[in-house]
């Protein structure tokens, strides 16, 4: 089973209203964002985490909310149970960056300022990466498509 198909039904079997909130596959976008910036082994969480938040404020790849209150259960939803994932792997650094990344977005987004995509960048890259030469441009320029402009 890939990434994607693991949280689609992980969040599939969690809840009818996340089974409803799935994209139809042939709609859903396997593209992975600042996972590849971070050590492999971060990768479904990671990218769960960021999933999460592209509900709550950008264009989703594998999620399409009815309505809003929908959609911010959905964002804190996939935001948990990434946390899951990472504490799963036993890494409580990892968890704290992650937990730290969050919050941080949150009050960017809340103060209308920029930041969020080089925030999610140096966590991915904490997270023990060796990410490929060029491969923080591209996730920057990934990123900077799928988040909406405005919060």
């Amino acid at each position: 089973m890939t990434l994607w198909q693991t949280i689609a039904a992980e969040a599939e079997r969690e809840s009818p209203l996340w089974a409803e909130s799935l994209r139809a596959e042939a709609d859903r976008e396997h593209v992975p964002v600042f996972s590849p910036l971070a050590d492999k082994r971060f990768a479904l969480g990671l990218e769960t985490i960021y999933e999460g938040y592209l509900v709550h404020y950008g264009r989703p790849r594998l999620f399409a909310a009815p309505d809003p209150d929908a959609a911010l259960l959905l964002g804190d939803y996939l935001y948990a149970h990434g946390l899951v994932r990472i504490a799963e792997l036993g890494e409580l650094e990892a968890i704290r960056l992650l937990a730290d990344l969050i919050s941080r977005c949150a009050q960017l987004r809340a103060a209308a300022s920029a930041g969020d995509g080089e925030a999610w960048a140096e966590t991915a890259a904490r997270l023990g990466g060796n990410g490929a030469r060029g491969a923080r441009e591209e996730a920057l320029a990934v990123h900077a498509r799928r988040i909406d402009s405005a919060p």
